[in-house]
């Protein structure tokens, strides 16, 4: 605002806010402040200081002091005598802090969104259980599958009875061997299911120099890589629906799993199998298809309005929840939330209201 008027003589109002990011609106409204509002009058109708203090009185007293404003009000017509309205009872509660949920109510803390990325395989695993039908009713199998969100690759399943913690760490541990891993390298992103949450599951990712990410409470989207490869095997032409035993279902996945990791062209990477990104076979058939594709232009080009056609594009990076300028706006504002890649998951447990009244 000084800047404006040291330098308005010369350049003129309208340069010198430019010059400055000083708002031209805001430097005429500084110049002629508002003036201050004169208190607003009490309505006619309201009810005087001694009348407020007389019903807050009666709902303070050992009669009323946990009894609801509309049993007051009935209690003290049946009495014959009538103070205000149940809303105006509130509304006096209400300024004194007094209007809140009598039961113990659990509150939910605020879970960081979990901002996840991938350039490379083996740095971001994605990890879930997901139920099998079998032909006894509420009998289900839990198939556990670890996924590389990289290269879609599948690196380690198992087909059991029972959700447990401990047949998941087996499976991270060997799958963890089996890829060659090593410490510091990689990040494990599952959901909230009591096998993800388990204390010795937390111990092993420890043990393995291995950090865990969680997805939010009741956001369907966190865990967007595990979902969609559940879908793809549940839409398979060949998949069953139900299962007589555990036996049978184990010798479909085996089938399924060899076509999705060996056969399958994935729409998400560019249409190559998982395995072949997944071991750096993909560039080599990138550029055989693209050799295709100049051939088939070079053969004909009437064919081809828009040029030489080219293959999709492998990715380059892989993200769960990419931040969005808002997002990155919100994060940089927020002093209590880690500006990293990976979020830390923090406040677990879940805290309760205190009691009150009304």
């Amino acid at each position: 605002m000084i800047a404006v008027q040291d330098v308005k003589q010369e350049l003129g109002v309208a340069p010198a806010c430019l010059a400055l990011a000083f708002s031209r609106a805001t430097y005429y409204r500084n110049l002629a402040p508002l003036a201050e509002r004169p208190p607003r009058p009490a309505p006619a109708r309201a009810m005087s200081s001694l009348e407020r203090q007389a019903v807050l009185y009666e709902l303070h007293s050992e009669r009323f002091v946990d009894t609801a404003p509309a049993e007051v009000q009935a209690r003290l017509l049946d009495d014959g005598i009538y103070l205000c309205s149940t809303r105006t009872m509130y509304r006096l509660l209400h300024a004194c802090s007094e209007v809140r949920e009598r039961r113990n109510q659990l509150r939910h803390p605020a879970y960081a969104r979990p901002e996840l990325l991938a350039t490379k395989p083996n740095q971001v695993w994605s990890w879930d259980i997901t139920k099998l039908r079998t032909f006894t009713k509420w009998s289900y199998l839990y198939l556990y599958v670890i996924l590389d969100i990289f290269s879609r690759y599948v690196v380690g399943w198992l087909v059991a009875q029972k959700e447990s913690a401990a047949l998941a760490q087996r499976l991270i541990a060997e799958t963890v061997l089996s890829q060659g891993v090593q410490r510091n390298q990689l990040l494990i992103h599952n959901d909230r299911g009591a096998p993800m949450k388990a204390k010795t599951t937390s111990q092993l990712l420890a043990d393995l120099a291995i950090t865990g990410s969680f997805s939010r409470p009741h956001v369907s989207d966190d865990n967007p890589y595990s979902e969609s490869q559940f879908k793809t095997l549940k839409y398979h032409p060949g998949f069953p629906g139900q299962f007589g035993a555990q036996e049978e279902s184990r010798g479909f996945l085996v089938e399924f799993f060899q076509w999705y990791n060996h056969e399958h062209r994935h729409s998400g990477i560019g249409m190559h199998t998982p395995e072949s990104v997944h071991y750096g076979q993909a560039p080599l058939l990138q550029q055989q298809r693209q050799l295709v594709l100049a051939r088939a232009f070079a053969e004909h080009p009437e064919r081809f309005v828009n040029g030489c056609p080219k293959s999709q594009d492998l990715p380059t990076s892989v993200w769960i929840n990419k931040p969005t300028a808002e997002t990155s706006s919100h994060a940089a504002q927020c002093t209590n939330q880690v500006s990293l890649i990976i979020p830390q998951i923090h406040l677990e447990k879940e805290e309760l209201h205190t009691p009150n009244r009304h």
